[in-house]
């Protein structure tokens, strides 16, 4: 029951993660060995901040999902044993506030788990695009004539061409990889990003202008800050050649949306979007009718594959907790900083 005291010798830990996203997130095995190892208080109604500040007294560790109650001062004023707040998300900020870090719990995240599917989905985009797939299949459902639906800008191979990549993280650097070992030539704009760092990549660290200037695709992979509010705007878009293409698996908030869709809907350029600024994508957006745009329902990181390691990541930062071990994937109040 929420709020009942820890039985001896064995630590609680309280999971709030909703019913269908829990059989997602976590395997038969991965949560026999948590509950081996915990008493378990599950939050079925997950952002319920009612019941989380019941269940938090006598709790060691806190699995959080998308859309749990942030934690602050006011539940944490419950939380009299909390030691853990393992996030099976990326970015904490929407689920801890600078009072977690203050009193000492530690914080995770399992985020590295998302870089190798949501590049796999910027790589599946990249070749859409190169090779026009997307106009293609727009036209033949839209009804138009064989002959009519083959026409399309030029299309390229991936092997040369120049594919530029805003932001070295590590989906960044995830797709770097997957493109370089396809034969692509990758620049990146990326002020962190160090010289040596950018020779062990294979890429050439450039301005942000020079690399839109340049490419045949952009690929976004930068971080939400501030500072990349709407880095990419009309200003940004128009520097781009006719015919080109951008990627965005990252987050709208790096990409005015309006300016893109004026340049989307002139058709000079391409473009394949996962993320937009209203969530889900209005049924009456402009977008969903451009024929020179792939768009995907926010499901870059949605593979069976990466949702498991989600769970078994934040799972294994509770059983690091209480073996005494440190964790893999504290963040930092820095942390913060990354509004989504």
């Amino acid at each position: 029951m929420p709020g009942s005291p820890e039985p001896a010798g064995r630590p609680r830990v309280v999971v709030a993660v909703p019913p269908a996203l829990r059989v997602q997130l976590f395997t038969t095995e991965v949560w026999r060995e948590l509950e081996r190892a915990a008493e378990l208080t599950v939050l079925d109604e997950h952002t319920d901040r009612d019941a989380l500040g019941a269940a938090l007294p006598g709790a060691r560790a806190l699995i959080t999902s998308w859309g749990a109650p942030r934690v602050d001062a006011g539940l944490l004023a419950s939380a009299d044993r909390l030691e853990l707040v393992a996030h099976t998300g990326s970015a904490v900020a929407p689920y801890v506030t600078e009072e977690v870090f203050r009193r000492g719990v530690l914080v995770t995240q399992a985020g590295d788990e998302m870089a190798r599917p949501v590049a796999e989905v910027a790589l599946a985009f990249t070749l859409s695009l190169l090779h026009r797939v997307h106009r293609f299949d727009h036209a033949l459902r839209g009804g138009a004539t064989w002959e009519a639906a083959g026409q399309a800008p030029p299309r390229h191979e991936i092997h040369g061409s120049d594919i530029g990549v805003i932001g070295a993280s590590r989906t960044g650097r995830a797709y770097i990889a997957l493109v370089r070992a396809m034969g692509a030539r990758v620049c990146v704009a990326d002020p962190y990003l160090s010289g040596t760092d950018a020779r062990e990549l294979g890429v050439e660290r450039v301005p942000l202008d020079a690399l839109l200037s340049r490419s045949r695709i952009v690929a976004v992979h930068a971080p939400v800050t501030e500072e990349t509010h709407r880095m990419i705007g009309a200003a940004q878009l128009a520097l781009m050649p006719d015919g080109a293409g951008l990627v965005n698996t990252a987050r709208s908030w790096l990409v005015d949306e309006e300016a893109l869709l004026a340049e989307l809907s002139s058709g000079r350029l391409d473009a394949a979007i996962d993320v937009f600024d209203a969530e889900p994508l209005p049924v009456d957006h402009p977008f969903r009718s451009l024929p020179n745009v792939l768009l995907t329902p926010h499901q870059a990181a949605g593979s069976v594959e990466c949702r498991q390691r989600l769970g078994a990541s934040a799972v294994d930062e509770v059983l690091r907790l209480f073996s005494g071990r440190p964790p893999l994937h504290a963040v930092t109040a820095d942390a913060l900083a990354r509004l989504h």
